[in-house]
């Protein structure tokens, strides 16, 4: 049973980061914070910042480096939570971010405040960066490769993203398109002089009201493939007939399919009947099923394992060569959510498993 002194110092890291906001675009403070708390775990030479974003510990290390990843920002505060202070009450830690993820950021503080980094079968590193909650194009993570590209070097990591403390494989891809649909405006009391836009739309939503989602098996783990109208947009006028609308689709594909075969995915359900603009993409994640640390975590942790049927900077790392895993305390529920919270019990279990993993990776 994880110590309840632990899981008190765990809850009172995560508050004490929870009082620093840093909604995305503003991660100076806490990058500030996280620095000078390194300066008294780590030596000098072992701290390397870019921006806002800290790479913790050395690469250049014979042994093989287990990577621990953790963003520092968070989304942007909902007016609801507006003057709302982070607290402790029960057995959760409330504030923005105590899921997503400043509980698993303590964690990893912890870790490396106790284990004996030196004494270990791996290496361990400590990544901390600023924006992962934007634009994949913009993302911390970015400039630091750009100085660092010895980060392939990564033979394992874990990104502490919440996920109910269970041991998520992959991610899916995720791609943001502009759909537009042209037409003729006109007066509305006489729509047969022009050409409805919307309407043009409406065999396109009828077709995705009616779309099942598509499961792809990847080394034993079930992906699905969803395609989804997010936001629309058209008309200037109650009584105009709208020469324009339209739509945003966000679609969400499995590990293996690249960017460019998930494009031609959307090209074929549009079929030519509108404009296509594709303005954000994200590739999907591999699954490590078959890494050696990967299969330690697993039976040193007793861990379940699942896929993660959503996007994380798993991908990211994969296009550097690097199998990564998402692991973390926090609740997949409570992310992004008005009066965020996390469980005080999981950050210890979630401490105490990775310890155990980096005790015995060997």
């Amino acid at each position: 049973m994880a110590s309840i002194d632990l899981a008190t110092r765990l809850a009172q890291t995560t508050l004490e980061l929870c009082r620093i906001e840093s909604p995305i675009g503003h991660e100076g403070p806490i990058a500030d914070h996280v620095e000078g708390w390194a300066l008294r775990h780590f030596r000098r030479e072992e701290i390397f910042r870019v921006g806002h974003t800290l790479l913790l510990g050395s690469l250049a290390d014979p042994r093989p480096t287990v990577a621990l990843i953790g963003h520092l920002d968070t989304v942007p505060m909902h007016p609801g939570d507006v003057g709302r202070a982070p607290r402790i009450e029960g057995e959760r830690v409330h504030g923005l971010g105590a899921s997503d993820m400043k509980g698993g950021v303590a964690v990893m503080m912890a870790l490396a405040e106790d284990l004996q980094r030196e004494a270990l079968p791996v290496n361990v590193a400590f990544l901390l960066y600023e924006r992962e909650e934007g634009a994949y194009a913009e993302s911390g993570l970015i400039p630091l490769y750009e100085k660092r590209p010895d980060l392939s070097r990564v033979k394992f990591g874990i990104a502490m993203e919440p996920t109910d403390g269970v041991v998520q494989v992959g991610c899916v891809g995720s791609m943001q398109v502009t759909v537009r649909f042209t037409g003729r405006s006109a007066h509305s009391a006489r729509p047969w002089q022009g050409e409805n836009a919307i309407h043009k739309a409406g065999p396109l939503l009828t077709e995705l009201l009616g779309r099942e989602r598509v499961e792809v098996n990847v080394a034993g783990f079930p992906f699905y493939e969803v395609i989804s109208a997010t936001l629309a947009k058209g008309g200037r006028a109650r009584n105009v007939v709208p020469e324009a609308f339209e739509l945003n689709l966000n679609y969400r594909f499995a590990p293996g399919k690249s960017v460019a075969q998930a494009k031609e995915d959307v090209l074929a359900l549009v079929a030519g009947r509108a404009e296509v603009e594709f303005t954000d993409a994200s590739p999907s994640g591999p699954v490590a099923a078959g890494n050696p640390l990967f299969q330690r975590l697993m039976a040193l942790t007793g861990l379940p394992a699942a896929s993660k049927q959503a996007w994380t900077d798993v991908a990211r790392f994969g296009e550097w060569g690097v199998d990564a895993v998402n692991f973390g305390p926090g609740e997949t529920a409570q992310a992004h959510q008005l009066h965020e919270s996390a469980p005080i019990p999981p950050l210890a279990v979630a401490y105490e498993k990775l310890a155990a993993f980096l005790k015995g990776a060997a």
